[in-house]
């Protein structure tokens, strides 16, 4: 059972009512149409959503007025969902609900990442050094299947204790598991060694390709365990998919969803390699994307990439199953990705996160390289995610400006 104390109540309570008063706001439902437009590959505004944000430079990290702990979680929400709508609204949309987490869990992959934390900041921004643990052919074994479990009861009393508090002034509904994060060799580099797994595709490619399919085949059974569970939650809606922005979509779930069991045919899935940035495109195909379809086969739409250059490796993108978006990082050719992408895929442009991190802000500059950006992308169907926000330098305004900036320019639909 969790209890929250009068207190706790009347926070959440008061900043619920904040929240279901922004959800009732008419321009949201534009704002969901135009998301489900352009995931449809329809030429929209260029749809903007910033994630990633400096929260402890934003004066908001870490206050809690709640003790409780998921009274806690619950406010930290709350206030970051506010605070981004009340300064940096963008195209976002604010639903009218809270969510309310399942008690969901699993056992991990068998192997713990040893590394040196390397602080940059008095913030949550820091580097590790790895320290490998994959050193030989039979490391292979200490990958494991993960065992997910659901603590019933733990969900239920969240669900009591949010719904006693705020259901009566906006709807609490479970959430399961939206978004499944899949990207293998995220995992790889933090047990092997960033160095050591790049010298092994040269010197040992026959370990590499047993752990590459040892390591997927551990993500497909925790994906089985989801299902056979019942926790997967829908992403058609404001949640982030891949490493890109909203999945609203009309065309998830799949027509045969019963309403209440959701499978991966129903969802949006994802794949990326970023470590691969340097990796020519025949050794990304051996090595990251023939296992990494294995994964996206399974999902009704899919999206790809996050920080690697994906500009020349567009090619062996197109037997990706039910491919819809692709990251275009900011160290991509943009002039090569949109020859090759416009009506067919979703371009997620992302700007440098660097202009936000210079010691002199230049909105100018700023204003600058996002309309060259637009006009290179007119008539393709394009999500602008300003994202990998380290630093603004402790100056909060520095995100206001870009977002009035950036939304004036789209809305205006003249980028020169």
């Amino acid at each position: 059972m969790i209890e929250f104390s009068p207190r706790e109540k009347d926070v959440l309570r008061k900043l619920a009512e904040k929240k279901a008063e922004i959800a009732a706001l008419p321009v949201h439902a534009q704002k969901r149409e135009m998301w489900t437009r352009m995931n449809r590959l329809e030429v929209t505004k260029p749809m903007l959503w910033m994630n990633e944000r400096p929260w402890h430079e934003l004066g908001i990290y870490r206050q809690c007025e709640c003790e409780n702990e998921f009274a806690c979680f619950i406010e930290q929400k709350l206030r970051k969902e506010i605070y981004q709508w009340e300064h940096m609204p963008l195209d976002n949309v604010v639903e009218n609900r809270i969510e309310c987490p399942m008690a969901v869990s699993d056992t991990g992959f068998g192997i713990e990442e040893v590394s040196e934390e390397r602080h940059l900041n008095d913030g949550t921004i820091y580097s590790h050094g790895f320290i490998p643990q994959i050193r030989k052919p039979l490391d292979v074994e200490k990958i494991k299947d993960p065992v997910v479990t659901h603590d019933f009861e733990q969900t239920e009393a969240r669900f009591d204790a949010l719904n006693d508090a705020i259901g009566d002034i906006i709807p609490v509904r479970k959430r399961g598991v939206p978004h499944l994060w899949f990207a293998p060799w995220d995992e790889l580099i933090r047990w092997w060694g960033v160095q050591e797994a790049m010298m092994d595709l040269v010197l040992r490619p026959q370990m590499v390709h047993d752990i590459m399919d040892r390591l997927v085949e551990a993500y497909l059974r925790r994906l089985d365990q989801y299902v056979e569970l019942n926790v997967l939650s829908m992403n058609n809606d404001n949640h982030r998919v891949g490493s890109g922005a909203y999945g609203y979509s009309d065309e998830l779930p799949a027509k045969d969803f019963d309403g209440e069991h959701v499978r991966p045919i129903d969802l949006w899935g994802n794949g990326a390699a970023q470590i691969f940035s340097g990796v020519s495109p025949e050794m990304h195909a051996e090595f990251a994307l023939q296992y990494e379809n294995r994964w996206m086969a399974w999902f009704g739409l899919n999206y790809y990439g996050c920080c690697e250059p994906l500009h020349h490796k567009l090619d062996l993108l197109k037997d990706v199953p039910n491919l819809r978006k692709i990251s275009i990082s900011p160290w991509a050719d943009l002039d090569k990705a949109v020859e090759q992408m416009r009506g067919k895929y979703v371009i997620s442009y992302k700007p440098n996160p660097a202009i936000f991190a210079q010691r002199d802000w230049d909105l100018a500059k700023a204003k600058a390289d996002l309309q060259g950006a637009l006009k290179k992308m007119e008539g393709c169907s394009v999500e602008i995610i300003a994202k990998d926000l380290s630093t603004i330098h402790n100056e909060p305004q520095r995100l206001w400006e870009w977002s009035r900036m950036a939304s004036e320019v789209t809305s205006a639909g003249v980028y020169t």
